[in-house]
């Protein structure tokens, strides 16, 4: 079993029968799945149901047998278990390299908690400096936001496909990766973006997550938010 497999499996003691679990995005959360998928199958977990944050993890969630529902039909999520692209100590987060992070960030502020599921090579002292930073905006004057990105100190990069063109989110947005060697003040630069109309959605988690999983070869740590 490998860092994220042990992760995911972690993850299962946080979920109870009946519960509405919100389903992250990427190759952690596909872990999840498919141990929730295993648990379901067994019996050991009954009438859970899942709320995808992207139609990635919607066909997989589809495929593996998971019962589905969406916010609408819903008064909360209990519980969403998501990976992350980077875990600062007091669990704020850079997650979206997947490109899913508007529907992620939703999901996880409609939950009662958030849990991260990681292996130790997503843990960083500093946000930004093992990844960039998504930033998912309207395809209308994109290359304004490049400009504004850039007066905020980061090397700018528009996602592209393997064809080179814009790659779309779900939504229809475009993703600019944003490379900052340090994210310092955290908050400070989620101000600025979110004031920025047409910017839809940093990859910036701050405060959210109530605790994060982390595994290696040897080890699962359990870490909790400093309050």
């Amino acid at each position: 079993m490998n860092p994220k497999q042990r992760a995911a499996e972690a993850a299962l003691n946080y979920v109870r029968s009946g519960m509405v679990v919100g389903l992250g995005t990427g190759s952690t959360a596909d872990c999840f799945l498919q141990a929730l998928a295993a648990a379901l199958r067994c019996g050991s977990l009954e009438n859970v149901r899942g709320i995808p944050t992207s139609v990635r993890s919607e066909q997989r969630a589809r495929q593996l047998g998971i019962s589905l529902c969406t916010l609408g039909q819903v008064c909360a999520v209990d519980l969403t278990i998501d990976g992350a692209d980077e875990v600062a100590p007091n669990l704020d987060l850079i997650k979206g390299l997947g490109g899913a992070l508007l529907r992620e960030k939703i999901v996880a502020q409609h939950s009662r908690r958030l849990i991260i599921i990681a292996d130790a090579s997503k843990r960083v002292s500093v946000l930004g400096t093992r990844c960039p930073l998504p930033v998912e905006v309207a395809p209308f004057g994109h290359e304004c936001h490049e400009e504004y990105l850039r007066s905020l100190g980061a090397d700018v990069r528009l996602r592209r496909t393997p064809e080179g063109s814009p790659a779309m989110t779900d939504n229809g947005n475009y993703i600019y990766d944003c490379r900052f060697e340090r994210i310092v003040h955290p908050a400070a630069l989620e101000a600025r973006l979110s004031q920025r109309a047409g910017v839809i959605c940093s990859g910036l988690f701050l405060g959210m997550a109530e605790l994060a999983i982390v595994a290696d070869d040897s080890r699962v740590e359990v870490i909790e938010r400093r309050q």
